[in-house]
């Protein structure tokens, strides 16, 4: 179930009749009610705007900031290549648009008028009183004698006395907004990149984990996720949920949860561009959510993140990977096992379409990945990125994992750093043979046996279970539910000996 959403709009979930999940309803459980109510709020407006350089092609990578004359950075976002794009959460009232403080606002200008060029950075005053939100189109020059300067220019393209002076692409940004992290938020002291911070015992740099869940299964996931990164690593860490598929308990729960916990969490969202092809299936809108707005989902301040699937379980500080030096490259994954000789036949990546297109480079999994974010920005990953899925998507035979897919076809435009593949296992790929040196577990689906990730998890995953009992029992006492007796992890084993597992009605709705 979802609202049916105007372009300038984005609403939100806030409450359902009796907690029904409205991902996955099951009309066995509704018993006599014959009328499911749902509640959806309008939490923000949409600012659409265009960007364009006279002669030129869109300035692509140019970095906006939006804000009050009091506080001129509120929210950030960059300039994308097609159709020079670009999107912003805003609420009604007086705001002003204007170049962020770095590169851009060093080698561009606002025009104003038909001829008229100012010579100091100015600002485009935009005002929302309605509901409808706003299209601004806004043109753009280059400052004189700097014409033929290039606006992308990665810290390796560099000059050495620009990168003494902390010049860089963004760098001045980056300075200037560490303290105002938040996607369409106000303004808060929080210290993302900051190389040291103490918070709840914890000390060093933040690590910044992402990502997403649809549907009271995976939130169940995610829960046991999170805690699994926080058991492991005496670091801050920070959490950033897509907030689009997230049920109204579950976004009652997760700051109440940061609180006990000691960790920090911010929700994010971005409203899918109507110039975007667009998928239908709520599923591979998910996968699609992964990996096609990076670049702009993010706060611009936010150097690096960390993609970990909501059934995930991780056995090694993060910090470890979050810290990696991945040689330059954008992105960096996990290429698949080649152990498990049961599953040959199913790497369909070794033959046919994709062994010629791959060239000899690995085939990547999508459930673990890092992302340097200020790469990915400077060598226009994502106007990359889309490109190919606006080309590839339109064949229904194509993408048919879209998260992994994109990045994998990509590859040769946008490079993939190779993970060691301790980094992540999957029984269905890996076997047992190198699970005991596994940083992290993936529920991943067996092709072969179907076998349902409650059941797998227990089975697979020695803690998972007491993981589980732990968050089953912190979401009871914290949102007043009734918690379903857990076995112990030793009559959880002896269950699944006997064959004996009670069917779970949330496996029946597994994505």
């Amino acid at each position: 179930m979802s609202a049916a959403k105007k372009n300038e709009c984005l609403p939100v979930s806030k409450d359902s009749e009796f907690d029904h999940d409205l991902d996955n309803i099951l009309l066995e459980n509704l018993g006599d009610t014959r009328t499911l109510q749902a509640v959806f709020e309008l939490e923000a407006l949409v600012l659409t705007g265009h960007c364009s350089e006279k002669d030129h092609e869109p300035p692509r990578g140019l970095q906006l900031i939006l804000g009050t004359k009091t506080t001129p950075h509120l929210v950030d976002t960059i300039v994308m290549a097609n159709l020079g794009y670009w999107q912003m959460k805003v609420s009604p009232g007086v705001w002003f648009l204007q170049l962020a403080p770095g590169r851009s606002s060093e080698l561009y200008i606002l025009k104003e008028g038909a001829d008229g060029i100012q010579n100091k950075q100015s600002s485009k005053l935009i005002t929302i009183n309605d509901l409808r939100g706003k299209v601004v189109h806004m043109d753009v020059v280059k400052r004189k004698g700097r014409e033929h300067e290039k606006l992308l220019i990665s810290d390796d393209d560099e000059d050495p006395q620009d990168k003494k002076k902390g010049s860089g692409w963004n760098s001045n940004l980056l300075k200037w907004a560490s303290g105002l992290i938040g996607s369409g938020e106000h303004p808060k002291n929080s210290e993302t990149n900051a190389t040291e911070k103490v918070k709840g015992g914890r000390r060093g740099k933040t690590i910044n984990i992402f990502s997403i869940a649809s549907g009271h299964l995976y939130e169940r996931f995610l829960k046991i996720m999170i805690l699994s990164v926080l058991k492991n690593t005496h670091r801050p860490v920070k959490f950033w949920f897509i907030k689009n598929y997230l049920s109204p308990p579950f976004k009652d729960l997760i700051p109440r949860m940061a609180q006990e916990y000691g960790f920090e969490c911010e929700l994010i969202t971005y409203k899918w561009p109507t110039w975007l092809h667009k998928q239908k299936e709520k599923q591979r809108i998910i996968w699609a959510y992964k990996i096609l707005f990076l670049d702009v989902i993010f706060p611009l301040s936010l150097e690096k993140v960390i993609f970990v699937d909501a059934d995930q379980i991780v056995r090694t500080d993060m910090g470890e990977l979050y810290d990696m030096d991945i040689k330059g490259k954008p992105l960096a994954y996990t290429p698949f096992c080649d152990n498990n000789k049961e599953m040959d036949g199913y790497r369909f990546w070794r033959q046919g379409f994709w062994k010629d297109h791959l060239r000899g480079k690995p085939y990547h999994i999508s459930a673990l990945y890092v992302v340097d974010l200020k790469k990915f920005r400077e060598t226009a990953a994502g106007d990359n990125l889309r490109v190919f899925y606006e080309t590839l998507s339109k064949d229904p035979n194509s993408l048919a994992n879209l998260d992994q897919d994109l990045p994998n076809y990509a590859q040769h435009v946008v490079p993939i750093f190779s993970l060691p593949q301790e980094w992540l296992w999957c029984e269905s790929w890996c076997g047992n043979a190198t699970k005991s040196k596994a940083k992290t577990i993936d529920l991943c689906n067996n092709p072969m046996t179907k076998e349902p990730k409650l059941q797998g998890a227990r089975r697979i995953v020695s803690e998972w279970s007491d993981l589980d009992l732990e968050a089953s029992k912190f979401t009871a006492q914290t949102l007043g539910d009734d918690l379903e007796p857990f076995p112990s992890p030793n009559q959880s084993k002896d269950l699944i000996s006997e064959g004996a597992f009670k069917e779970d009605l949330e496996s029946k709705a597994e994505l």
